[in-house]
């Protein structure tokens, strides 16, 4: 039987304390307004004032992670401590909340996602169809026509008056017949295969279905002045699409294939007869958007170091972090260069980095991937390279 716990807090109490190790409950406001805010604001994230209704620390709980903000009474305040091992029952009890906090956190992500490529790259993407034929463009430089063919059937789908429809068309008609690229239209299956560089979805096209990795992992990036944001590399077990499921607007990032992979989808229909019979999606679901957005945040902070090389090493430590790997050592499954593709560093300035990489002792490269000997080293590292830029 769900019993939640009643908590007290007087005015100018401190609920959440940002840096504090991970906390197995998370806050409903009952009564009273609490503002949370970050103690480092260089990156530009406003401060939130919340009330009756609202919720804090469910990204940490959830995650598993360090508090990503402080939560300060603005006046009494009343709230219910909900444990994270109370979270199903909750969801069981009381669907809406669940529902509601799912949704803000879809929204807070959109938001989240702007403002990493604003800071990264001084600029915003667009999110009009037609940005989907500088995305096609983009890849058909890189030299991966798969994806571009992708793109460019998308940006032929929803701009077929678009400037750019004559070219696009034959660009498409040029690369179809030797491109991989499968499923450029929606269907019924709930299960599909896509091999090692194809497209899934691009940023700005339509579409309300959310996947589920079962095998292989996927690239999480946008597009923005010619140059490519990684935004996350997920892996199996992992959950992607559900902005555009939750919100019922074009994409704001695409995904693409990092490995052959196998998917699960999940359409608008079956979510929702999900939601009132599987609790425990919505609780995956949740936690997913928990990790991405502790992550994001995370991302925010590392945008805003401006030495090349700091940005890699807190970038590196991110990983280990997202993995929990916080001692001992541990065998990455990324290259030098792809750990310097998550972090928008110049073309001009890349090989240089690269080359630390390969030449930093408290670092091995071993088959080609970022071997760390000792965690807890790289996580120092890169906790005094943010606090000397905060």
């Amino acid at each position: 039987m769900l019993q939640l716990q009643i908590i007290n807090f007087r005015k100018d109490s401190y609920i959440l304390v940002e840096g504090k190790e991970v906390s197995d409950r998370f806050f409903i406001i009952q009564s009273g307004k609490v503002c949370c805010v970050k103690s480092n604001d260089s990156t530009g994230l406003a401060t939130k004032q919340l009330g009756p209704g609202d919720f804090v620390g469910v990204i940490p709980c959830m995650s598993g992670h360090s508090q990503i903000e402080n939560a300060i009474c603005v006046e009494d305040t009343k709230v219910i401590s909900v444990k994270k091992d109370q979270y199903p029952d909750l969801i069981r009890n009381n669907t809406p909340i669940a529902l509601k906090i799912i949704r803000t956190f879809a929204n807070r992500m959109r938001v989240m996602n702007e403002q990493l490529t604003t800071l990264a790259l001084n600029n915003v993407a667009s999110e009009t169809p037609e940005h989907m034929f500088e995305v096609a463009e983009y890849y058909e430089k890189q030299g991966n026509i798969d994806v571009a063919t992708y793109a460019y059937y998308q940006y032929l789908k929803e701009c077929p008056k678009g400037q750019y429809f004559e070219e696009a068309k034959k660009r498409f008609v040029m690369y179809k017949p030797r491109s991989k690229a499968t499923y450029f239209e929606p269907n019924a299956d709930l299960a599909r295969s896509y091999k090692a560089g194809t497209m899934i979805f691009s940023e700005c096209q339509k579409g309300s279905d959310m996947f589920v990795i079962q095998d292989g992992q996927v690239t999480i990036s946008k597009v923005v002045n010619g140059t490519e944001v990684v935004l996350a590399v997920l892996n199996r077990g992992d959950m992607f699409g559900e902005m555009a499921l939750l919100e019922n607007k074009p994409r704001s990032a695409s995904a693409i294939a990092h490995t052959d992979c196998r998917l699960m989808v999940i359409n608008r229909q079956n979510f929702d007869s999900m939601v009132g019979t599987q609790p425990q999606l919505v609780s995956r679901l949740t936690t997913t958007l928990a990790e991405r957005l502790w992550s994001m945040y995370r991302q925010l902070d590392n945008a805003c170091l401006t030495d090349p090389y700091h940005k890699v090493i807190d970038m590196l430590a991110l990983q280990l972090e997202k993995g929990h790997k916080l001692s001992g050592q541990c065998q990455t499954d990324f290259t030098p260069k792809d750990l310097v593709g998550m972090c928008t560093i110049s073309q001009m300035q890349e090989p240089t980095v690269i080359y630390q990489l390969n030449t930093d002792k408290t670092l091995k490269i071993i088959g080609g991937k970022i071997f760390v000997p000792d965690c807890q080293e790289i996580l120092k590292q890169s906790a005094f390279f943010r606090k000397q830029k905060s």
